[in-house]
């Protein structure tokens, strides 16, 4: 199992399974940078968030390597999650720069 998938594994591990209710867990460790790509290049652009209004003004920082979880993963994200806010917007003239 990767790095990724073994830290997604333990945060999944620890959600609280009713929610709006806190549950204590012992303490665990969570190296964030496992959560990343080893190649940290990205694509940059100005955007607004995914909620309504949708107005504000936001820098996104896009990965270009994506990363990956397993199906089981994903199927739980998208059940705690569902549904996205905001469908993929056109560029509307903004400009996409890159990292190197």
């Amino acid at each position: 199992m990767s790095h990724l998938r073994a830290t997604v594994q333990t945060i999944w591990e620890h959600v609280p399974v009713q929610r709006g209710v806190g549950n204590s867990v012992p303490l665990v460790h969570i190296n964030t940078r496992d959560l990343l790509p080893t190649d940290h290049a990205y694509y940059t652009f100005l955007g607004s968030v995914t909620t309504p209004p949708c107005t504000e003004d936001v820098r996104w920082f896009v990965l270009k390597k994506p990363i990956t979880a397993s199906a089981k993963q994903i199927e739980i994200f998208t059940k705690e999650y569902p549904g996205n806010a905001r469908p993929l917007q056109p560029l509307n003239g903004r400009v996409v720069l890159a990292s190197r």
